[in-house]
């Protein structure tokens, strides 16, 4: 089914997250994307190579424009963007352990980052339809055995990086109550799929598995192995559509699987496809993290009410990930 929108900005475009959002974009309506940019160490331009490489036609459709949001975005930059309808930012430092090295960093890509493009929809996209925030389930921090947060419960972050996502929820929300900045805020869970950094937890497993290397299992002081939802980036990108088809403006939704897995399991389910022999240590990471969330868990039902379900299982989005990268 084909999807009609108009233009659309995509901060972090060459992210893992946003190319594969942007190849939905692309493929499933008729709109043009604007994807800001800058190259760090989790963006890799390469990736919206390969889309254009492999769909020569979008070249037409897809304008990349440079800028660090840590600075706010000026004339020339709105009038390099040009006319959008909607806004999806996704760009953000987001690995957990990068953000207890370096907390400052993290404040000035998330929060000072989300203000700085708040405000430049608000000075310059009168007529914008729809901002969608991406957040984390990580802003409810750790869940307790048999808690599923739903997108009403309170924030609890542990780590530096969970505590700006939240933050940058908060400004949102001020500028959707003062500005009427037609925010929607997104919580998505663990998502994977190919062309994801190697800093991440499957990606990780993988590369190890190639090269035969020891795989370290992160626990807590207890030795509970923590726990997670994953969820392909096929399936979060068309959640996205749906919500500018079928959300309401102020609202937040939970985007998120049934299915939940401990590191372990998904460790030696990887394994098993692979068909090689899983090497593990447990180990409690003291020296990363002040503290390991075992375990995050949230609700879906908000948005599968609006009709979305995720179409791929564990087992066959990992089946993609392996046959692309092995």
């Amino acid at each position: 089914m084909k999807h009609t929108h108009k233009r659309f900005l995509v901060t972090g475009g060459s992210g893992f997250i946003g190319h594969h959002l942007i190849k939905h974009i692309l493929k499933y309506t008729d709109s043009e994307v604007v994807s800001l940019d800058r190259i760090d160490v989790s963006s890799n331009l390469g990736r919206l190579q390969i889309l254009l490489d492999d769909n020569p036609t979008w070249r037409k459709r897809l304008k990349i424009v440079w800028h660090d949001l840590k600075s706010s975005l000026n004339d020339y930059i709105a009038e390099e963007i040009g006319h959008v309808d909607y806004v999806l930012h996704l760009a953000a430092s987001s690995h957990v352990d990068r953000s207890v090295k370096n907390p400052q960093q993290f404040v000035l890509d998330n929060v000072v980052g989300t203000t700085n493009l708040l405000e430049y929809a608000r000075q310059h996209l009168k007529d914008l339809k729809t901002f969608i925030n991406f957040s984390t389930d990580e802003v409810y921090g750790p869940a307790t055995n048999g808690v599923i947060f739903d997108e009403n419960d309170r924030h609890n972050p542990c780590n530096p990086y969970a505590a700006t996502k939240s933050a940058a929820e908060q400004i949102c929300n001020a500028y959707w109550m003062t500005y009427e900045i037609p925010i929607i805020t997104t919580h998505t869970m663990n998502v994977y799929g190919i062309r994801q950094s190697k800093e991440k937890f499957i990606p990780l497993i993988i590369d190890k598995l190639k090269n035969n290397k020891k795989i370290f299992i992160h626990t807590d002081k207890e030795g509970n192995i923590g726990s997670r939802k994953y969820l392909h980036t096929q399936d979060v990108s068309e959640a996205i559509l749906l919500l500018l088809d079928q959300g309401t403006i102020g609202e937040k939704y939970n985007i998120s699987s049934d299915v939940e897995i401990d590191n372990l399991s998904l460790a030696k389910e990887i394994a098993s496809i692979m068909n090689k022999e899983l090497k593990y240590e447990c180990e409690y990471p003291s020296k990363t993290r002040g503290a390991n969330d075992v375990r995050y868990s949230i609700s879906g039902e908000k948005v599968r009410k609006l009709g979305w379900r995720p179409k791929l299982s564990l087992r066959e989005g990992l089946k993609k990930v392996i046959d692309y990268h092995v």
